[in-house]
């Protein structure tokens, strides 16, 4: 009923940046916050950057500064702009948001995750 879509994960090399995206659509009525969180091979996943639907954001410690969570409303997209990247940062990138349904339910959603790998 509802699809998130990530895309812009890839390699890049130290101190590069990438931005990721997450398209959400569905039989949807309103989007509510929307995450982005990673999971890095042989840890749990955990949570990177929030933003609310008027746009206040928060960051994990790690990545405050180098990191910049936003999202377009009227696309129903978020995005993650990532700075200075380190190889610290490689991981898989999940688009997360809580979503209420035309049905009147609201779920917490999932994207499939995009690969960020940071190596020279």
């Amino acid at each position: 009923q509802v699809q998130l879509v990530e895309s812009g994960g890839g390699l890049v090399q130290p101190g590069g940046s990438l931005r990721l995206s997450c398209a959400v659509s569905g039989r949807i009525i309103r989007i509510w916050d929307m995450g982005w969180y990673r999971q890095a091979p042989g840890k749990q996943r955990e949570l990177v950057a929030t933003v609310t639907s008027g746009g206040s954001a928060d960051y994990v410690h790690s990545v405050k500064g180098r990191f910049t969570i936003s999202r377009d409303n009227a696309k129903n997209t978020a995005y993650l702009q990532m700075n200075s990247l380190s190889p610290e940062d490689t991981a898989v990138y999940y688009c997360n948001a809580k979503v209420t349904l035309t049905s009147g339910t609201t779920i917490n959603s999932w994207g499939q995750g995009t690969q960020v790998t940071v190596s020279s």
